[in-house]
């Protein structure tokens, strides 16, 4: 409610170091570290060979990574702080389309998936359609279309 502190903010937000993202994305990457790390350990036991002392090393880091995650975040709140999650990472992946920030509180993510696009292409004296490859995100309220690289 303080117009001053908003002033601030704004002009912290728009700064070329903050890169144009709203402090909302800031304050959520810890909580988003904390969401990814057991998918990480897992995958690090997955890739273990599960006769080495370092499996059982591994299966008890992730234990005690997955029971720090569920003592931060506690349960009512994750459904939201994944959504949150996935659109702050899907934000950092787009940084070419700034100023339209995707973290907001009532956008979320429906669908993404590849598609094959029909380019009709038109010269001087012929016409051609060409296929290409193209990478959708579907949200409640837009729709993002790009190559994928």
């Amino acid at each position: 409610t303080n117009p001053a502190f908003k002033e601030v903010l704004s002009r912290i937000e728009s700064h070329q170091d903050c890169r144009n993202l709203p402090m909302f994305s800031f304050l959520i990457l810890p909580m988003q570290r904390v969401t990814r790390l057991p998918l990480l350990m897992d995958t690090i036991c997955q890739k273990t060979p599960k006769d080495s002392e370092k499996y059982e090393n591994c299966k008890q880091a992730l234990k005690e990574v997955s029971k720090v995650r569920s003592q931060v975040i506690p349960v009512y709140f994750q459904g939201k702080m994944d959504v949150f999650s996935n659109l702050a990472g899907l934000q950092s992946d787009f940084l070419a389309l700034q100023p339209f920030p995707l973290v907001s509180s009532s956008r979320w993510l429906v669908k993404r998936g590849e598609l094959t696009a029909y380019v009709e292409d038109t010269g001087l004296f012929s016409k051609r359609t060409s296929k290409q490859q193209v990478y959708f995100f579907l949200f409640n309220d837009v729709l993002i279309i790009t190559k994928k690289k």
